[in-house]
C-alpha cells in the first residue's frame, strides 16, 4: 500500500474513529518494550542480620544447608504472647499464633561507631540501627571501606514497611511528653534511606520504598535502573523488619493470613498461612564492567528486573495470575533470558491456600515453555526457614540464591509432607527439592529467579545468574608469612570482631589465609584501636587472635592512634653497596605488584642492558650484578618495585629522600621525572662509570667533615670527600694513592677508617671525564617540580623550586657528596 493510500483513508475516517485509532496506536507504543540496557548489574557485596544468630553470609549459608527452622515463640522483650495470644480469631485483640522468627539483641547499637548522640539514638527506630550497621557490613564485605565513598555517587535504595517503634512509644506512655526533637527523623521511613547516604557521605539517590511484601525487592530493581542510567556508580539496595509491636500481627490473624502453628508450609496440603519473621539485607550493586574493571569480587550478576501491579483481581490482597506471569516474562525479556534456561526459582511462597497455587501455575505457563522433561524447574521458598520478612522478604530471597549459586547447591525446602492437591503437579515441569541438591557449574550458565509479591499488589521479579568466570593469578610460592590486621572505635568493639574473626577461622579451616588478611586489611575502614597479627596458616591466626580475645596479647601487637592524626611516613632509597645475589626473589615469586613494577623496569631496560635484568637478579647472569653497568640498574628497579609494593599496602611516603643512587628513584616516586627517564637516566649513568679508565677507591673516616677537609688539599684533583653520612662519619673517594695515603694519615691522628668494597671513585674527581657525556643524556630528559617533598643528596635540604627540575642537577649529583 502506498503512503498516499494510508493517508487518504485516513482521511476519510470519522472523529470518533481517528479517537479509536490513535487510542490502540497509544496502546502499542506502552506494551512495545524499548530495547532493554542488557548490561549486567554485579552483586560485588552481602551484609545481613537474620533470625538464629545469623549475623553474616557464612552463617546465613549454614542455617540453609542445614534445613534450619528458626521459627520460636514471641520473645518476652516484646509481648506477654500469654495476653495477646487467642486460637479464635475472632476474639478482639487477640492474635492466633504465637510465633515467629526474631533477632535478638535488636534493642542493642553502637551509636559511638556511627557518631550519633545517645539522646538522639533513643528516639531511632531500631531498623534505622539496623540498617546503618548491615550496610556498612556489606560494603566492607565488597572490600569497600565505606569512608572511601564520601562524596561519592552511590545510591541507597530501602525497603521498609512497618514503624512499630512509634506504636512501642505510644503504649508505653502519653505520646504527646514523649515526642522530642528527634522523633520524626527516628521514625520516618525516608530516614531509614537518607540517614545511611548522611551517615557515609553518599551523594547518589537515596529512597525508601513502601510496596509492602516486595519492597526490598522493587529497591533492587530501582537500584539496577539507577546504575544503568548513570545515576549512581554504587548502589545499597534491600530491606529491613522488625516486629517490636503486637498490632500488625493481631491484624493478619484478623485477615486469616497466620498459620497458627508458626509455619510457612510452602506448596504442602496443609498450608494455611504464614509465620512473620525479622531481618535485614542489603546488596552492593556495581555495572559489571565497572566491576570487572576495578576487580571486584563478583557474587553473581543480575541479569533483569521487573515490576508491575496486579490492577484488578479478586480483591485487593489478592494475588492475579496473569500479572505475575506478566512480570516474569518482562524480567526475563530485560535481561535477555530464555525461559527454559533458568533453572530454579526462589518463590514468593508464603505458604497461603490460595497463592501457592497461583504463583506456581504462573511459573509453569512462562518457565515451562520449551523446557524438556529431563530440565524441571526446581522452587523453593526460603520462608519456610525464617517465616516472612515481609519488607525485606525478597531481598533474602535473592540472598539465598546468591549462595546457592556460589555453593553450587539448592537447599532444602522445609515443612513440605503432602504435594497441595490444587497444584497441577503432574502438568507442571516443576519439582521441590526437600533434600540438598547439587547445582553445578558447567558448560550452561546457571540462572535462576527471584520473585516477591506484595499485598499492595505490587509485584517484582529479578533474573540472577551465576557470576563469570575470573581468571585467578597463580603465584610460584605463596609468602610465608601473611600480615592480619584489625581495627575498632573502641577496645571492646575490636575484641568482638577479633572475635568474629576468630569464630569463622575455626568454622573455615581452609579458608584461604591471603584473601582473608588482604580483605581485613584494605576492604575495612581504620580506627583508632588496632590490632596486628603476623601468621603463616589460618589455624595460627585464629589460635592467636582467641588468644587475644581471652586477654592474652601472645603473638597480636595492639595499639592505639591518635585521633585525626596521621604519622608521617618518609621513603629512604639506599645506594650501590647493598646489593647482593638474588635479593628480591620471594617477593618476586609471591607479591604480584612487586613483580609487575620489577617485570616493568626489566622491560623498560632490555635496550640498555646486554644481558636482562632478571637474569642479572636470579639467573645464570647473577655474577654481573657487581659490575656497576649492572648494579645501579638492578637497585633502581628493585627499589622502585619495594615502593610500588608499600604503596599498594596504603603506605604512602609523606617525604622522600635517597642515597646517591637512591636518590634517582626517590625522584620518581616524587614526580620529578618518569620511571622510563629514571631508568635511561641511571643506565647511562652506570655505563659511563663502568667506562671509566681508573677506577679509584673509597674509605669511610671514622672523623668529622670538618677533620678530614684540611687535608685534601694535598691530593688536589685526585681525592674527595664523597659523602657526609653523619657528624663523625664520612667517606673518601679518589685515586687508590691517594686514598690509601690519607687514611694512614688519618690513623695516625687517631682517626679510624675502613676501606670500602666498590668498583669505582664515586663522587670523586675520577668521575669528571663522564660528566660531558651523561649531560647530554640528561639534556634528553623531562623534569617536574616534585609532587612529594623530597631531599636534595647535594644540599641536605629540602629541594627548592626548579632545583633537582634540570639537567644540571643531575650532573653535578655524579660528581658533588652526598651530604646525608
Amino acid at each position: 500500500m502506498q503512503m498516499s493510500d494510508i493517508a487518504e483513508r485516513i482521511s476519510n475516517l470519522s472523529p470518533k474513529q481517528l479517537a479509536v485509532l490513535a487510542l490502540k496506536a497509544a496502546q502499542a507504543k506502552r506494551e512495545t518494550p524499548a530495547a532493554p540496557t542488557l548490561e549486567p548489574i554485579a552483586v560485588i557485596g552481602i551484609g545481613c542480620r537474620f533470625p538464629n544468630e545469623v549475623d553474616n553470609p557464612e552463617r546465613f549459608w549454614q542455617l540453609l544447608a542445614e534445613g534450619v527452622d528458626a521459627i520460636r515463640e514471641v520473645p518476652s522483650d516484646r509481648w506477654d504472647i500469654d495476653a495477646f495470644y487467642d486460637a479464635d480469631p475472632d476474639a478482639p485483640g487477640k492474635m492466633t499464633t504465637r510465633w515467629g522468627a526474631f533477632i535478638d539483641e535488636v534493642d542493642r547499637f553502637d551509636a559511638e561507631f556511627f557518631g550519633i548522640a545517645p539522646r538522639e539514638v533513643v528516639s531511632m527506630d531500631p531498623q534505622q540501627r539496623l540498617l546503618l550497621e548491615v550496610a556498612w557490613e556489606a560494603l566492607e564485605h565488597a572490600g569497600r571501606p565505606p569512608q572511601q565513598l564520601v562524596r561519592s555517587l552511590t545510591g541507597v535504595f530501602v525497603g521498609i514497611t512497618t514503624n512499630d517503634y512509634s506504636l512501642v512509644g505510644i503504649n508505653q506512655g502519653p505520646s504527646v511528653e514523649q515526642i522530642g526533637p528527634y522523633t520524626g527523623s527516628g521514625n520516618a521511613s525516608s530516614v531509614a534511606a537518607g540517614r545511611i547516604s548522611y551517615v557515609l557521605g553518599l551523594q547518589g539517590p537515596s529512597l525508601a520504598v513502601d510496596t509492602a511484601c516486595s519492597s526490598s525487592l522493587v529497591t533492587v530493581h530501582l537500584a539496577c535502573q539507577s546504575l544503568r542510567n548513570r545515576e549512581c556508580h554504587l548502589a545499597l539496595a534491600g530491606g529491613v523488619n522488625l516486629i517490636l509491636s503486637p498490632e500488625a500481627t493481631i491484624y493478619f490473624s484478623k485477615a486469616r493470613m497466620m498459620a497458627p502453628d508458626g509455619r510457612c508450609k510452602t506448596f504442602d496440603a496443609a498450608a494455611d498461612g504464614y509465620a512473620r519473621g525479622e531481618g535485614c539485607g542489603m546488596l552492593v550493586l556495581k555495572r559489571l564492567s565497572d566491576a570487572l574493571a576495578d576487580g571486584d569480587n563478583i557474587l553473581a550478576l543480575i541479569r533483569g528486573t521487573a515490576v508491575n501491579h496486579d490492577g484488578h483481581s479478586n480483591g485487593l490482597t489478592a494475588p492475579n495470575g496473569l500479572a505475575q506471569e506478566a512480570v516474569i516474562g518482562q524480567a526475563l525479556q530485560n535481561g535477555g533470558v530464555q525461559p527454559q534456561q533458568v533453572g530454579y526459582v526462589e518463590t514468593h511462597g508464603t505458604g497461603t491456600s490460595l497463592g501457592d497455587p497461583i504463583e506456581v501455575e504462573a511459573l509453569g505457563n512462562i518457565l515451562g515453555r520449551g523446557r524438556s522433561p529431563d530440565n524441571p524447574l526446581a522452587i523453593g521458598s526460603v520462608k519456610t526457614n525464617i517465616g516472612h520478612l515481609e519488607g525485606a522478604a525478597g531481598v533474602a530471597g535473592l540472598i539465598k540464591v546468591v549462595l546457592a549459586l556460589q555453593h553450587e547447591e539448592i537447599p532444602p525446602h522445609l515443612h513440605l509432607n503432602k504435594l497441595n492437591p490444587y497444584i497441577a503437579w503432574n502438568r507442571l515441569p516443576v519439582v521441590v527439592p526437600t533434600q540438598r541438591q547439587p547445582w553445578r557449574a558447567g558448560a550452561q550458565r546457571r540462572i535462576a529467579g527471584v520473585s516477591s509479591f506484595g499485598f499492595s499488589g505490587t509485584n517484582a521479579h529479578v533474573v540472577v545468574e551465576e557470576a563469570p568466570l575470573r581468571e585467578t593469578a597463580v603465584l610460584d610460592a605463596d609468602r610465608p608469612v601473611h600480615l592480619f590486621t584489625l581495627s575498632a572505635r573502641n577496645e571492646a568493639a575490636l575484641l568482638e570482631y577479633a572475635g568474629r574473626y576468630a569464630r569463622f577461622l575455626a568454622e573455615q579451616p581452609t579458608a584461604s589465609l591471603a584473601d582473608l588478611c588482604y580483605s581485613a586489611n584494605s576492604g575495612r575502614a581504620h580506627f583508632a584501636h588496632r590490632l596486628a597479627i603476623a601468621a603463616g596458616a589460618p589455624g595460627e591466626l585464629e589460635e592467636a587472635l582467641a588468644a587475644f580475645v581471652a586477654g592474652s596479647d601472645g603473638a597480636a601487637l595492639t595499639g592505639q592512634t591518635p585521633a585525626g592524626q596521621q604519622p608521617k611516613v618518609a621513603f629512604l632509597f639506599t645506594g650501590q653497596g647493598a646489593q647482593y645475589a638474588g635479593m628480591g626473589r620471594e617477593l618476586y615469586a609471591t607479591s604480584p605488584t612487586f613483580r609487575t613494577a620489577l617485570d616493568e623496569c626489566a622491560a623498560l631496560l632490555a635496550g640498555e642492558l646486554e644481558a636482562p635484568l632478571l637474569e642479572v637478579l636470579f639467573g645464570d647472569q647473577g655474577a654481573l650484578l657487581d659490575e656497576t653497568a649492572y648494579t645501579q640498574p638492578a637497585l633502581f628497579a628493585l627499589e622502585y618495585a619495594l615502593a610500588q609494593l608499600w604503596q599498594s599496602w596504603g603506605v604512602t611516603p609523606d617525604l622522600v629522600l635517597g642515597h646517591s643512587v637512591g636518590e634517582y628513584v626517590a625522584a620518581v616516586v616524587a614526580g620529578v621525572f618518569s620511571l622510563a627517564d629514571g631508568l635511561k637516566l641511571i643506565s647511562a649513568r652506570s655505563r659511563l662509570m663502568q667506562g671509566l679508565a681508573e677506577p679509584g677507591e673509597m674509605a669511610a673516616v671514622w672523623a668529622s667533615e670538618a677533620q678530614v677537609t684540611p687535608h685534601l688539599a694535598a691530593y688536589a684533583g685526585r681525592l674527595a670527600i664523597a659523602a657526609v653520612n653523619g657528624p663523625q662519619s664520612v667517606v673518601i673517594s679518589g685515586a687508590s694513592q691517594a686514598v690509601t695515603a690519607l687514611t694512614a694519615t688519618l690513623e695516625q691522628e687517631g682517626l679510624r677508617s675502613q676501606p670500602l668494597v666498590v668498583s669505582h671513585a664515586f663522587h670523586s674527581p675520577l668521575m669528571e671525564p663522564m660528566l660531558a657525556a651523561f649531560a647530554q643524556v640528561a639534556a634528553q630528559v623531562a623534569y617536574h617540580p616534585p609532587a612529594v617533598a623530597f631531599v636534595s643528596n647535594l644540599t641536605g635540604r629540602l629541594v627548592r623550586g626548579e632545583e633537582a627540575s634540570q639537567a644540571e642537577y643531575w650532573v653535578r649529583h655524579v660528581r658533588q657528596p652526598v651530604r646525608f
